[in-house]
């Protein structure tokens, strides 16, 4: 692998040293840690198949923003991306001054402009429960409010650094509902009552009636949406 990487531009002026498989792995990707002489690279070896371009353009956008790692290289044919490695710790548990700043870097996520198509979540099911269907019901009487998504936040993406806090693993990120994220840092991060109330005040500045109901109807699609998708990896 080391020599075949060595081809990149990328290394032309700093030779790779080594690369270690880290302890740490997600569901859709391999992840090493690609050492050179003068810096540190994450490399990631695709399991899934995805729209990568998506996920590099986006990713670019997000790290002039500073709350991505920089992404320097896609090459689709051998299904792998090098990014910027960055430092940094995953929390068990959020505190209020965690979910503060992952409010605040939610608000400049959700502000990132970007031209997609939005995500159908009524097609990503394959079959609906009446629970789902009435969740689908209750956001529709909302505004919807079409923003750029990560969609897959759960503490193994959220890394912590002293006063800095960064996303990675971008490749289910696309436009969708504001809420989508929302709702899965309540349910990811098991975010009692009084915290959900704090991160959400935090991210709006307000609570309303269209916030929680908006909300709680999220959450139920959300899970039902990782039920499903652990239920189909499993086959």
């Amino acid at each position: 692998m080391q020599s075949r990487l060595a081809q990149y531009v990328l290394f032309k002026d700093d030779s790779i040293q080594s690369v270690t498989l880290l302890k740490t792995q997600g569901f859709c990707n391999e992840n090493y840690l690609l050492q050179t002489t003068h810096n540190k690279y994450l490399l990631r070896k695709f399991k899934l198949e995805n729209n990568r371009k998506r996920e590099f353009k986006v990713q670019q956008s997000a790290y002039k923003k500073k709350i991505a790692s920089k992404p320097f290289l896609l090459d689709e044919e051998n299904a792998l991306m090098i990014c910027d490695f960055i430092e940094g710790d995953h929390k068990e548990k959020l505190n209020k001054q965690n979910l503060a700043q992952l409010s605040l870097l939610l608000q400049k996520l959700h502000k990132i402009p970007i031209r997609q198509t939005p995500i159908d979540l009524k097609k990503a099911f394959t079959s609906q429960s009446k629970d789902l269907r009435k969740a689908f019901q209750t956001i529709q009487r909302y505004k919807v409010e079409n923003v750029l998504c990560h969609n897959d936040l759960n503490l193994k993406n959220i890394l912590f650094s002293g006063k800095k806090i960064k996303l990675i693993d971008w490749e289910f990120a696309t436009v969708n509902d504001r809420y989508f994220d929302l709702a899965c840092v309540c349910v990811e991060c098991g975010l009692n009552k009084k915290e959900e109330a704090f991160f959400m005040v935090r991210y709006f500045g307000r609570r309303t009636k269209a916030n929680q109901d908006k909300l709680k109807a999220y959450k139920h699609i959300y899970k039902a949406l990782c039920l499903q998708w652990f239920e189909t990896l499993e086959k």
